[in-house]
């Protein structure tokens, strides 16, 4: 059995019955619409400051990607955790333009 997936099916009388459970993969890139994406400030200990991005929904391959383009031009470190892309610094005006320039709907949110 498939691990990780979900599957409905639990028994079909369907003698043509066919298992597609790798017919249901993640997509291969990340969706630019129907994402509900939020750019945050977090004051972390030491009055560091982080730019958050959640909401993310993709393959973990290509967050680590988006993560890795934004800390390039960013110019600064960062790290991508459970769909969470964390940038150094307060970038939000930057990592927003950037988003929307690649045609990802998001929004600043918090204080």
């Amino acid at each position: 059995m498939n691990q990780g997936k979900k599957c409905n099916v639990v028994y079909s009388t369907d003698p043509n019955f066919e298992n597609n459970y790798n017919d249901m993969d993640d997509p291969d890139t990340i969706e630019t619409y129907n994402q509900n994406i939020r750019i945050w400030l977090d004051r972390r200990g030491g009055g560091k400051i982080l730019t958050v991005i959640k909401g993310l929904k993709g393959p973990a391959a290509e967050l680590e990607l988006l993560g890795k383009e934004l800390k390039k031009r960013c110019a600064v470190g960062g790290s991508v955790k459970d769909n969470t892309i964390l940038i150094q610094g307060n970038h939000r005006d930057k990592i927003l333009s950037i988003l929307t320039e690649k045609g990802i709907k998001a929004k600043k949110a918090g204080g």
